[in-house]
């Protein structure tokens, strides 16, 4: 499971920032790499909506628990 959070939070952060390329410089470096509207492409953004919807799980614990999960040791 650990490993799957780490995934998931890994492919979020990518997914953040080609959204941030995408509003700062107009460059979407997924495309740039894989091929605009490519099988891969779509499989990128695919993967990274269902990342997003995957961390949603551990940020509902967080707000369900009395201290966020990262300030815990």
């Amino acid at each position: 499971m650990r490993a799957l959070n780490i995934t998931t939070l890994i492919l979020v952060i990518i997914g953040g920032l080609n959204w941030g390329l995408v509003g700062l410089a107009d460059f979407n470096l997924v495309a740039a790499l894989f091929g605009d509207g490519s099988w891969l492409s779509r499989l990128i953004y695919i993967l990274v909506g269902l990342s997003a919807l995957w961390q949603l799980v551990p940020l509902s614990k967080t707000f369900s628990s009395d201290q966020p999960l990262a300030e815990r040791h």
